[in-house]
């Protein structure tokens, strides 16, 4: 048995795919539904219902779906250039301890900036924090060879390990009755909400305007055709005449901007302060968000509210029925590996010798 290569794809496959990679997902999740003792079509029922049902199920959804649409922009980036980003987790949380330090500590400086001011800065410290933190790891490749998802995987215990000190440190709210929380932004640096009385805020809009700039950026600029190409075979990228490794920077800059921009507009638009908490693993689904897309920036948005609306959905499941909430992530891993499995076979298919 081996895989061989189709000279063509129908529309039908492409159509098919998808829905058999769905299909194959609600099986799988299923079995595990009933092996849980739960009736399978009210649990689907109450899934669907937690995340899209309602105005207030939306609402959470949304909200939920802001920071994996920034890290799955993050990860399409760095994977469009076959830079395996694994650390958007600590991007994220270097991007969140930036944004307070410009916005929430910047008072000890004795300098009053006004807001129109200090709200961009904040939001560039975001960047540069996520940039540089992805920046060594990416010289290290291009340079040296160093594997990269090993390098980003372990910055991210660094980067929790500091945000603890720091919490815990300089950075700790004198007034949060010893919980180790981080000061909180100055007032009038949150951003507003964007649906009255939810807390959906206009970090939906700053997700879909970073989306059409990065498929702007892959389609009609000679960068993103530089970073399709070492995509696709480096060695030939670099015979053809693309400099490898100042595409291999800039990827670098661009994703890790992706995620501290991600955890600064966590702060700004929901909580206010870093706690270690702060994040459930937002860098690391964004990894399948941007796998879900096929690596495309659009397809993110669709794949953040997909899994934002499981997630959320979940909780409203485990309660009604006594299912537990960790069915929502066999049901997101389950997704990514058939829905890769669909595309692989809408490439190649099988031949038995």
């Amino acid at each position: 048995m081996r895989l061989e290569r189709r000279q063509n794809t129908s529309r039908s496959a492409l159509v098919l795919a998808p829905v058999c990679a769905i299909g194959f997902t609600m099986l799988v999740s299923g079995l595990l539904v009933l092996w849980a003792g739960a009736p399978l079509g009210r649990t689907y029922a109450l899934l669907l219902q937690g995340g899209f049902g309602s105005v207030f199920g939306w609402s959470e959804t949304l909200t939920r779906a802001i920071p994996l649409i920034l890290t799955g922009l993050s990860a399409t980036v760095a994977f469009k250039a076959r830079l395996f980003n694994i650390g958007a987790e600590g991007q994220l949380y270097a991007g969140a301890l930036a944004a307070v330090a410009v916005g929430g500590l910047h008072g000890g400086t004795g300098i009053e900036w006004p807001l129109w001011v200090l709200f961009p800065l904040m939001m560039l410290a975001a960047a540069i924090a996520g940039a540089l933190l992805l920046l060594g790891p990416a010289l290290m490749k291009a340079r040296l060879g160093v594997d990269e998802v090993v390098t980003t995987l372990l910055i991210n215990f660094i980067v929790l390990l500091g945000v603890s000190a720091l919490l815990d440190g300089v950075m700790k709210d004198p007034t949060a009755m010893g919980w180790p929380q981080s000061v909180s932004l100055q007032d009038g640096l949150e951003l507003g909400r964007l649906i009255a009385q939810t807390r959906v805020h206009t970090g939906l809009i700053w997700g879909g305007v970073l989306a059409v700039l990065v498929w702007l950026l892959f389609k009609h600029t000679v960068l993103g055709f530089d970073i399709r190409a070492l995509g696709a075979n480096s060695r030939a990228a670099a015979f053809a005449g693309v400099p490898v490794t100042r595409t291999v920077v800039l990827v670098a800059l661009i994703s890790g901007a992706l995620a501290g921009l991600a955890g600064a507009i966590e702060v700004a638009g929901r909580t206010s302060y870093v706690t270690l908490d702060m994040s459930p693993g937002y860098g690391y689904s964004g990894i399948v968000i941007a796998m879900l897309a096929g690596l495309h920036p659009l397809g993110v948005l669709a794949a953040s509210i997909f899994v934002a609306g499981v997630l959320v959905g979940a909780d409203t499941m485990s309660r009604a029925v006594g299912v537990p909430t960790y069915i929502a992530d066999v049901i997101v891993a389950a997704s990514l590996i058939s829905v890769l499995v669909a595309a692989l076979f809408t490439q190649f298919r099988l031949r038995w010798k």
